[in-house]
């Protein structure tokens, strides 16, 4: 795509192109990791030769940064490895509370430009601090300095996703879909591949065709104020991406929360008004799902929210005035896979928000004190502890 080309999307915004293309940069992106698999099995064993004892670390920036924080608790568990999720500012400010130097350790980088300075200078920290380290650097930018390290060095492995997804609106959308389905992919590729993935894709791609004009209300025409996203287990992860998504593409205008269903109760709640939306992202699993509905129907019955949105993989039950989006039907998905879907409705609400406030959503920071890729970040050298 080359740098005259203008976005051919309803609104005209490069932000609308990129939600849209999602469905079609997964499949494009799985096909790619297919064809690789030869090569990253072998970095894989590598990296992980003495398993038991291997720590993988999944981290990035930001929006790059809840990828991690999504995927780690089903990944970890399907796989059985020892996968945690670390921002990179939370690295760089405090390595020796996360890198061990006799601890084995795989670092995953998530970047769509791969330039953010915490992300490239935590990858020289754990150079640095870890005597055995590994990275598998996930990137939409081939250019930039997280991918151009990775493909010179012996420690690590680049895997750059379809060019498209170096998303040109200000808010990441396509780029963070795109490189959670990636890692997935590598580490359960019996479970996300793209003949199982296809069934999410579509399902998305659904959703998509069913809100043809993204300038029209998603949860409704409301004067919402204030927006709360919850979700349980990961899908608590996808509701701090989709408040993030809000504040970016408004500017902070519709101002944002999340949390759990079940922490919610224990202060958060408060801040319910008559100008507040909730929406909760309703988990498949059998024993979580009886939580997120007891709180909904708790909500529902106080009456103090402008509305409470539930989305749903079925219908359980309506309120006056409340809305409830079952998904389009496919296989069962567990929650992983549902994360697409809830992110999808998350990214379409946050640009319908930002035209409605009259913001420019490829650009919404109009002083410029917020930028697409952070600056400002002084990377100050390691000093051992005394």
């Amino acid at each position: 795509m080359s740098e005259d080309v203008t976005p051919v999307s309803g609104t005209g915004t490069w932000t609308e192109q990129e939600i849209r293309q999602q469905p079609e940069s997964w499949l494009r992106s799985l096909d790619s990791i297919a064809a690789q698999r030869a090569q990253i099995e072998a970095f894989l064993a590598l990296a992980l030769s003495d398993d038991a004892y291997t720590r993988i670390i999944l981290t990035g920036a930001g929006t790059s940064a809840f990828i991690g924080d999504i995927i780690s608790p089903w990944l970890s568990r399907h796989t059985g490895k020892n996968i945690t999720a670390v921002p990179t500012t939370d690295l760089v400010t405090n390595p020796a509370d996360y890198l061990a130097e006799d601890e084995r350790t795989l670092l995953v980088s998530f970047a769509r430009s791969g330039n953010s300075p915490e992300s490239v200078a935590a990858v020289a920290l754990a150079n640095q601090l870890v005597k055995q380290c590994y990275h598998l650097v996930i990137t939409c930018n081939e250019k930039g300095s997280l991918y151009q390290n990775a493909v010179i060095s012996k420690n690590a492995y680049a895997l750059l996703m379809p060019a498209e997804t170096h998303d040109r609106g200000f808010a990441m959308t396509s780029s963070i879909t795109t490189m959670m389905v990636s890692c997935l992919s590598v580490f359960a590729p019996e479970v996300i591949n793209r003949t199982r993935f296809q069934d999410v894709a579509l399902r998305c791609q659904q959703i998509l065709d069913a809100h043809r004009d993204f300038s029209k209300p998603v949860f409704g025409d409301l004067p919402f104020r204030r927006i709360v996203y919850l979700g349980s287990g990961g899908l608590q992860s996808a509701a701090r991406e989709s408040a993030l998504k809000v504040l970016e593409l408004t500017a902070g205008k519709l101002v944002a929360f999340y949390d759990s269903p079940t922490g919610f109760r224990h202060g958060p709640k408060s801040l319910i008004d008559k100008e507040t939306l909730v929406v909760m992202f309703i988990s498949s699993h059998p024993y979580t799902r009886q939580y997120d509905l007891d709180l909904l129907a708790e909500l529902r019955r106080d009456g103090e929210a402008m509305r409470v949105v539930a989305i749903s993989a079925a219908e359980d039950f309506a309120a006056e005035n409340e809305l409830h989006i079952t998904l389009p039907p496919a296989r069962d998905f567990i929650d992983v896979e549902q994360a697409f879907c809830f992110l999808i409705y998350a990214q379409m609400f946050a640009l319908s928000e930002s035209l409605k406030a009259g913001m420019t959503p490829d650009t919404p920071s109009v002083n410029g004190t917020v930028n697409r890729v952070v600056q400002g970040v002084i990377i100050h050298p390691w000093q051992q502890e005394v």
